[in-house]
């Protein structure tokens, strides 16, 4: 009973806050609190969002193309990264710092840059995706690399294995979780930071269909945008969420543990 009740309340729960949001939406834009140019109704936003379907579709397209090319690099670099500083201790001294520090430069910095060196393509929306990624799924497989149970690696050792093994059977298993936490964050990132790379410079996109929209004043077509692309960064979550349940079917059976110890204790 308890944990039907628990499944209701975590359904529920979000769909009240955006029922909250909208009805709040709703009697701002109602009242004219906010100046109606400036913040459309949401049925204005919603009918918006129905005739240009087809539209922002057709744009999103490419900006997808762009987000999932960055992102695919960015896993790979970040693989890459995590692996040789979990084996080097004197790559990991030089190469955080300058984690941390690329992670500090604005990304609306960078655009216009990597516009100007790269001209109006793909390559700088999908660079600054990289840019924008990287980081977080590197620090979620450092952290499961260098948090690895030492009794498994010696069991591993006594064994024969060799470092290779090791890493194979137990640092990656052990990096799992922080590399989908990282990789939920880092999907969200994607379609943002091709937006704005597209904001700066481009012929096609979410990004220079937002600008076209703004310039012709049209906030409602921009508030649909804004969903829509809300709307695609959930869906990659979700997607990311699924995969991540598929791949750590471990983590399942242990919250399942942790939950029915609880249920004890009370």
């Amino acid at each position: 009973m308890t944990k039907k009740f628990q499944s209701i309340t975590d359904i529920t729960a979000p769909v009240i806050a955006i029922l909250f949001v909208i009805l709040l939406w709703y009697f701002c834009s109602n009242r004219e609190i906010v100046p109606a140019y400036m913040l459309p109704s949401p049925y204005k936003v919603a009918k918006a969002f129905c005739d240009n379907f087809t539209i922002m579709m057709k744009q999103a397209s490419v900006t997808l193309q762009e987000a999932c090319y960055g992102l695919l690099i960015g896993i790979v670099i970040a693989f890459v990264t995590a692996a040789l500083m979990d084996r080097f201790v004197f790559l990991y001294k030089a190469i955080y710092p300058l984690l941390v520090v690329s992670q500090t430069i604005p990304t609306i910095a960078i655009a216009p840059l990597l516009v100007l060196w790269m001209g109006f393509g793909m390559a700088p929306k999908i660079t600054l995706v990289v840019v924008t990624t990287f980081f977080p799924i590197s620090i979620g497989l450092l952290g499961g690399y260098r948090e690895v149970d030492p009794d498994a690696v010696n069991l591993l050792r006594a064994m024969g294995a060799n470092r290779v093994k090791i890493f194979r059977y137990v640092k990656i298993p052990n990096s799992l979780p922080g590399f989908f936490s990282g990789l939920k964050i880092s999907a969200s990132y994607a379609v943002v930071g091709a937006v704005i790379a597209e904001w700066l410079g481009g012929f096609e996109g979410l990004g220079v269909y937002m600008t076209r929209v703004k310039k012709a004043y049209a906030f409602d077509k921009m508030f649909a945008v804004i969903v829509f692309i809300s709307v695609i960064s959930l869906l990659l979550m979700l997607i990311i969420t699924l995969l991540e349940k598929a791949c750590t079917p471990w983590n399942k059976q242990e919250k399942k543990k942790l939950h029915r110890r609880g249920n004890i204790q009370l």
